[in-house]
């Protein structure tokens, strides 16, 4: 953030915050506005016939009790420590950049991921497992694919070596394996589970029987889940004569080797749904220092995590991501429950109305990565745009792109150009509105980053 917004934001933030039945108190590290908290009730995947419940409550339903033990209502206001420490992030880490995190104060954050409550779920879960389901808050780019406010859901299945004879682990967890259900699923899975380079073991803590007894059991597991899904979205297509080919297409996954911070191996799980290969979920064997930093050194498991907003946009056929926040009767009335995973049916098209912004960025700034501890507060990131865009805009904004830089041969300085698509999801927005939203947004970008408008 810039010098100038830091300013701006230091002489709007209240001397204390009052957050769920709690008081935090602002500081140079405050860069939450109120339009952001105005989400910390909404709580979408607790709501029974939202699109996001529906698919947290199909995805619970494939981890049942009492071996998950599931977690709905964990506060989304945790500590740095949570956040980052506790999970190993580097203290230079990008994503800890208030151009990236909705800080409360230098030792508070809006949590940015599920993970954020891992270490004391490891140590105080007495199930077999677990599921978090939470929302979760980014600064991001505004598109039909980003908000700053998403749903996250990802479970673990732990095992404890004190509690298996003769900690014969890899033989337990086939155990566990046998007494998973089994399908006749297109699986391709063409790698092997270790690869020193691309999916390394972790060979200080966990043998290769291990990891091949681990990955089979989140692979069964993780395979079920998805059949569950696809095939309530697929039958009530079958039922209504739809012209749509998915639903007679047999259902194909995919395993694909990957790289996860929190696990090893890894791999993403893909589905071919509507003619492509779409990815759901990432997954893996849970890496060892996180379960002894937590200190429970004596377990090990597997993990996986997925966006609720991607997985239900595949399901419902939604294509606008705010389309989930919509309060229109028309949206929220075309889904009932998790029994029923119906195909979005569009409201009306209303038209776009596109406007650009240019800029020149003052001549002491850079168009680097963003405000991190110990770096200039001079540096420009377009994370802040995008927070000033949709702090005047709000849902009325389908999308923001950048669509011209220059830099001055002489100065030096950089010019940006974004191009705004104001468009309504339920009216048609008369052009009078989008100019005043935009001049608001041209005065925004002057006082709040200093620039100078073109």
């Amino acid at each position: 953030m810039s010098d100038s917004q830091l300013n701006a934001n230091a002489s709007t933030r209240p001397a204390i915050l009052n957050l769920n039945g709690k008081s935090y108190r602002t500081d140079d590290w405050t860069n939450v506005p109120s339009s952001i908290l105005s989400y910390l009730p909404r709580k979408l995947h607790l709501q029974p016939s939202h699109p996001i419940s529906i698919t947290r409550q199909v995805i619970e339903s494939t981890f049942p009790s009492p071996t998950y033990t599931h977690y709905n209502d964990l506060d989304p206001i945790v500590t740095v420590y949570q956040n980052f420490d506790s999970l190993g992030f580097p203290k230079n880490h990008p994503g800890r950049s208030p151009t990236d995190t909705y800080y409360i104060n230098r030792d508070t954050v809006l949590r940015t991921h599920t993970s954020a409550h891992e270490a004391e779920i490891f140590r105080d879960n007495e199930s077999g497992g677990y599921t978090i389901s939470a929302d979760v808050y980014r600064r991001d780019a505004i598109d039909r694919s980003h908000y700053p406010v998403f749903h996250q859901m990802e479970a673990a299945r732990i095992w404890d070596r004190r509690n298996v004879p003769g900690s014969d682990i890899a033989h337990a967890i086939w155990e566990d394996v046998e007494h998973l259900s089994k399908h006749d699923l297109d699986v391709s899975d063409p790698n092997l589970t270790i690869h020193p380079e691309r999916n390394p073991l972790q060979a200080d803590h966990h043998s290769p029987e291990e990891v091949e007894a681990i990955s089979a059991h989140l692979k069964r597991s993780l395979e079920l889940m998805v059949l569950e899904l696809f095939n309530r979205a697929r039958a009530p297509r079958n039922l209504a004569g739809s012209s749509d080919t998915t639903s007679e297409e047999p259902l194909r996954i995919r395993w694909v080797e990957a790289y996860f911070p929190f696990t090893s191996p890894s791999w993403e799980l893909e589905v071919f749904w509507q003619g492509d290969w779409l990815e759901i979920l990432g997954c893996g064997v849970t890496k060892q220092e996180l379960h002894i930093n937590a200190g429970m050194p004596h377990q090990l498991g597997w993990a996986f995590g997925a966006g609720l907003e991607r997985v239900a946009m595949l399901l419902f056929s939604i294509p606008d991501i705010r389309l989930f926040w919509s309060k229109d009767p028309r949206f929220l009335g075309q889904f009932s429950t998790m029994d029923e995973i119906r195909p979005f049916v569009p409201l009306s098209k209303h038209p776009a109305c596109y406007k650009d912004v240019s800029f020149w960025l003052r001549s002491s700034s850079s168009a680097a990565g963003g405000r991190e501890r110990g770096a200039s507060k001079q540096d420009f990131h377009e994370n802040d745009v995008m927070e000033i865009v949709r702090d005047v805009g709000g849902d009325l904004v389908e999308d923001v792109s950048l669509i011209d830089e220059f830099t001055h041969p002489v100065s030096g300085r950089k010019s940006f150009c974004y191009r705004i698509n104001y468009r309504s999801l339920e009216r048609t927005l008369r052009n009078e509105e989008a100019d005043e939203m935009h001049e608001a947004i041209r005065g925004q970008l002057v006082e709040k980053l200093g620039v100078e408008l073109r």
